[in-house]
């Protein structure tokens, strides 16, 4: 059976945390936390997923969205659950000094003992990148950047970098290293290549056919055997689920080597009150086969 993880976009704070706490205690195996800084008045970008399935409807980010900071969300979170990973999906990246990332990475991660995964994207929302004063041509080779920095300044050790983007002299973040995965956001042929390559895992982009997510492991294991690295690395699939989806429903995904799974939380996190949200996240995951704790161990 896959693993399945929950990802949740535009809640509040306190409902976040309460799905965590209730994730944590059923089972599922991680927590993902998508984001935007701001939600400009009007914008005519486009999501990279439009035109295809879609989990959400309507505007994604608009003057009604819940915005949060999702490494603040996570140490949060961090500090009342013990095993649930905690995942950004996606953080961008490019739009932050790659050096306030890293410090806000390592905290999370030293507080969760290790269970962020750090997803990034190079974002797609060219307003937000105005308010910000980035410049949204450049946010792929930037995106990328700020990892190249991230990986040093996660090492522990002193460095200095001279790219592109960013320039510094020799500064240390961290006295120890922190190991903290990157895992690549994106769907299309160049986001595969590039997770394959700078990454050390990939989510899918919005919500992939069976036969889409099938698809982009095999370009991604067929890019990893190309360079000579493991194939066998992390794809977290996003799916959506209905209310006649089973766990045998999703066994089909792993028999075709898609082994880690991510369901849209208001599959069952829904209700008037945290009791009634509590009691149909259960629900799901029993049938979806999602093992308590105390089976895991």
């Amino acid at each position: 059976m896959p693993t399945i993880g929950l990802c949740t976009y535009g809640i509040t704070p306190h409902d976040a945390l309460d799905l965590a706490r209730a994730a944590d205690e059923f089972g599922f195996d991680a927590l993902w936390l998508g984001e935007h800084v701001l939600h400009p008045a009007t914008y005519a970008s486009e999501h990279p997923s439009t035109g295809t399935r879609q989990h959400h409807s309507g505007p994604i980010v608009d003057d009604t969205t819940e915005l949060t900071d999702p490494l603040a969300l996570h140490a949060a979170i961090a500090a009342i659950t013990e095993r649930v990973k905690l995942g950004t999906a996606v953080y961008v990246t490019a739009l932050r000094h790659p050096l306030h990332t890293a410090r806000s990475t390592i905290t999370v991660q030293e507080i969760s003992c290790g269970r962020l995964l750090f997803g990034v994207g190079a974002g797609w929302l060219a307003e937000e990148f105005a308010a910000l004063d980035v410049p949204f041509g450049k946010r792929f080779s930037r995106t990328d950047e700020c990892v190249e920095i991230l990986r040093k300044a996660w090492g522990g050790e002193s460095f200095s970098h001279e790219g592109t983007h960013y320039r510094f002299d020799e500064v240390r973040v961290h006295p120890r290293p922190v190991t903290v995965p990157v895992v690549y956001g994106g769907n299309g042929p160049r986001a595969l290549a590039r997770a394959a390559r700078l990454g050390d895992a990939w989510i899918s982009s919005g919500t992939p056919t069976f036969e889409e997510a099938v698809e982009a492991v095999g370009i991604l294991r067929r890019h990893r055997l190309g360079m000579g690295a493991n194939a066998e690395f992390p794809c977290y699939v996003r799916v959506e689920v209905t209310e006649a989806t089973t766990a045998a429903d999703l066994e089909r995904y792993r028999e075709r080597g898609v082994d880690d799974l991510v369901v849209w939380a208001d599959a069952g996190w829904r209700g008037a009150t945290v009791a009634e949200r509590r009691e149909n996240l259960a629900a799901l995951a029993d049938r979806l086969g999602v093992r308590s704790p105390a089976v895991l161990r």
